[in-house]
Formats: C-alpha cells, sequence, structure tokens
C-alpha cells in the first residue's frame, strides 16, 4: 500500500512504476480523490474553529447581558454542531474512496527488475546442474522414456487421484506407503535445514486468519476468488507467508532485534479460480498442498542483501537434493501484486522435459508493513521507520516431491531415494511397488 504522500511528492516516479505494470497513470485521481479528503478535513477543522470562537462570544455577551446577541450566537452553533456529522461523514467517505483505490494497486518494481508483459519476459538468473537425461546424470544410459509422477505414482499403487475426487472433488490427492512417507520426509528434511542450517525461527502458526491479516499481506481484497473462506471471519491460509509475516503486525521493534527470521511447515489452500483448465493432471496444482515458507523481516539498507541470501537458502535445499534447476528473474508482468523484485527457481521435471516452478522469493519494501503498521525505531534515534518484508517458498514440498520422483525414477518404474532422504525414510533407500 502507498503513503499518498509520498505520491504526491514523487507522482512521475509513481506513474512511470504502475506503466511498467502495464498500468495507466494514476496519480492524478489518486491526488484528485485526496484534494476531496482534505477539502473536507479543512471543512470540519473550519467549523470546529468557528464553534470554539461562538462559544467565547456567547460567554462575553453573557457577561454583558446582551441576552439577544447570545441567542443568536448558540443557534449559529447549534447549527454548526448539526452539520458537524455531515462534514465528518464526507471526510470518511473521502478517505474511503482513497483507501480503496489505493489497496487496489500493486507495487512498483525495483529498477533492475526487467520489463515484460508475461512469463516470456523472464531472465535466467543462473542454471544449476544439467538436465539428468542429457548428460552424466542419473538417467543418462538406462534407455528409457522418462514417465510424469502421476504415471509413476498411480503405477506404484500409491497416488490415488480417483479416491481423492470422490472425497474432494478435483486437484486433490491421496498419498499413501512410501510416497506419503517421501512427502513427508522433504518437509521435515527442508524444515531443519532452515532452522539449524540457516538460522531462521521454526514456527507452527494458525492456518486460519482474519481478515486484517489478509488484507496485510495484500491476498485481499483483489485476490478475494483465489481463497478460502472459513466461516464468517476466518480465511484458510494460501500459505504460511499470511501467518508469518503478520507476527510483526501493529507493532514497533528495536532496529537490533532485526532481521527477524521466520520458517514454517504448513499445509496450504488455495481455490485457483484463476486457473481454469491448467495443470489438471497430476498434483502440481492442488487445492490443498504443503509448503515449507521463509519469511524475513528486516530493515530498509539490508532488504536486498537478504533477498540474496533467501534465495541461496532456497537453493541450498534443491542442491542437497541434487535436482536441476533454473533461477529466473521475473519480469515487470509476472511479478505478484505486493512484490518489489521476484525470483523464481524452476526444477527440472524429465516427465513433462520442461522446468516447472518450486520456489518463489520476494522482497516486497515497506508495501506490506503499511497494510500491517509494521516498524521499528532506529538504533541511531529518530522517528520509527517502516520494516521492510520478503517471502519465499524454501521449498513447496508437492513440488518438490515431483521433482525427485521423475528426476530420481528408474526403468522399472521405482523411485530411488535421494541420499539427503534417507535419514528421514528410516533407511529406505528406494520406492517400488508393494
Amino acid at each position: 500500500m502507498y503513503d499518498i504522500k509520498w505520491i504526491r511528492e514523487n507522482a512521475v516516479a509513481f506513474d512511470t512504476g504502475l506503466k511498467r505494470r502495464g498500468l495507466a497513470p494514476l496519480s492524478a485521481s489518486l491526488l484528485a480523490l485526496d484534494d476531496t479528503r482534505r477539502a473536507a478535513i479543512a471543512k470540519a477543522q473550519a467549523s470546529q474553529e468557528r464553534r470554539n470562537a461562538l462559544s467565547k462570544e456567547i460567554g462575553k455577551a453573557m457577561g454583558a447581558k446582551d441576552v439577544a446577541l447570545a441567542e443568536q450566537l448558540k443557534a449559529e452553533v447549534a447549527a454548526l454542531k448539526e452539520l458537524q456529522p455531515q462534514l465528518e461523514a464526507q471526510e470518511k467517505a473521502a478517505k474511503a474512496a482513497l483507501d480503496e483505490q489505493l489497496t487496489a494497486i500493486p507495487n512498483t518494481p525495483k529498477d533492475e527488475v526487467p520489463d515484460g508483459a508475461d512469463e516470456h519476459g523472464n531472465v535466467v538468473k543462473s542454471v544449476h546442474g544439467e538436465a539428468p537425461e542429457k548428460a552424466g546424470g542419473r538417467l543418462f544410459g538406462q534407455n528409457f522414456a522418462p514417465k510424469e509422477h502421476f504415471e509413476l505414482g498411480e503405477a506404484l499403487g500409491q497416488m490415488d487421484f480417483e479416491t481423492a475426487a470422490k472425497l474432494s472433488g478435483s486437484r486433490f490427492v491421496v498419498l499413501e506407503r512410501q510416497i506419503a512417507r517421501l512427502s513427508r520426509a522433504i518437509g521435515q528434511f527442508m524444515l531443519d535445514t532452515h532452522t539449524e542450517e540457516h538460522g531462521y525461527t521454526e514456527v507452527m502458526p494458525p492456518l486460519m486468519v482474519r481478515d486484517d491479516a489478509m488484507f496485510g499481506t495484500a491476498q485481499l481484497p483483489k485476490f478475494r476468488e483465489d481463497q478460502f473462506r472459513a466461516g464468517d471471519d476466518h480465511w484458510l491460509i494460501p500459505t504460511a507467508e499470511v501467518p508469518l509475516t503478520n507476527l510483526v503486525r501493529e507493532s514497533i521493534l528495536s532496529e537490533e532485534e532485526l532481521p527477524r527470521r521466520y520458517t514454517a511447515l504448513t499445509p496450504c489452500f488455495r481455490a485457483e479460480a484463476g486457473s481454469a483448465g491448467r495443470d489438471t493432471r497430476g498434483m502440481l496444482r492442488q487445492h490443498q498442498f504443503e509448503k515449507v515458507e521463509l519469511v524475513s523481516i528486516t530493515t530498509p539498507e539490508t532488504s536486498a542483501e537478504e533477498h540474496e541470501r533467501m534465495l541461496a537458502c532456497a537453493e541450498a535445499v534443491l542442491k542437497k537434493l541434487d535436482l536441476h534447476y533454473r533461477v529466473m528473474t521475473l519480469c515487470t508482468g509476472d511479478m505478484g501484486f505486493a512484490s518489489q523484485k521476484t525470483y523464481d527457481i524452476e526444477v527440472w521435471l524429465p516427465g513433462q522435459k520442461t522446468y516447472r516452478e518450486i520456489s518463489s522469493c520476494s522482497v516486497c519494501g515497506d508495501f506490506q508493513a503499511r497494510r500491517m503498521d509494521a516498524r521499528y525505531r532506529p538504533k541511531e534515534g529518530g522517528a520509527p521507520r517502516f520494516v521492510h518484508t520478503l517471502n519465499g517458498s524454501g521449498t513447496a514440498v508437492g513440488r518438490a516431491l515431483i521433482g525427485v520422483m521423475e528426476n530420481y525414477q528408474n526403468a522399472d518404474g521405482s523411485i530411488t531415494v535421494p541420499d539427503a532422504l534417507v535419514p528421514y525414510m528410516r533407511g529406505v533407500t528406494k520406492i517400488e511397488k508393494a
């Protein structure tokens, strides 16, 4: 969310940022709404000041025993008092109209973010390893066509989409036996890596949050249709980013407390309202999935460095799993609503013969902090400042499971367990049909 004072002082920069997002200039219309709000405030203040002045004049008239003048002044005070609620309502309506506009505007991109209309404008930042079926990898020389994860899981009798559909409808899955354990192992492995090696604090947050929390991280109001409502005043979390980031809402931290780094392994719930017909086979796009989330709360001066650090933490788990992936810098047209800059990590899937996103790491500047009123007190003194927030997946458990299954598959349909996961599988080194 934006500070209208900043927009007034930086109208050209604001409109330029929106243009890079593919949006028309909005500063003029926003400032007009703000002018209306300021005029309503001025009227209300002038009315109150007039009432205060009249009260003094009434006292003087009463002291001079000028009853007629006193009654005349009282009548004017009464009229102003009756008008006051209308003026306050005008101010409230003007503020609501301005806030409604401001909350619907996405964050402006950093200067170094590449311009582009959609995913075709994304830029490769780095590549790790090689596709295993191309040279020297696990599949090389086995002389078989790699299968997709759902083909492998169903053939093993441990991935059941049909029964899940009977229970819950489309975009759900039932995992069983060793594949279920493998999924659990992946989540625990990632969580242990981030807490024990990367210094994140483990959190077990609520899975339901109120409107204010969803608004704070910008899921509401714009993306209401993508969420699952739980009762009258709660939402199922679409990602642990929501409760983790909101841990600092409506607070003033000391600079010495920063950065704060949180991680959580939680179920996530998404309606996927805007993805009809996309990735209908398999586990790529589910209504319910698990993810290890990373959230950082930092100062403005350190947020760019923290972004690179978060990316490295997410990459570390994929390197330990020995998965081939690439890092993409998202262009202006493909970034999330609250993001200033985003890196996507895309893992190679031999069965699909393509890269698919497995992690997204974003720096949001003070965009979310303003919505949450999350600030810190600088150690050199002065007024509290808004913190910067970052979030990333470290990584999506279901998509990591897909990556492991497809990259570690064998010609006989079995799946080799990556070395890093064997301790979490109690020594099991291969998943075979029961």
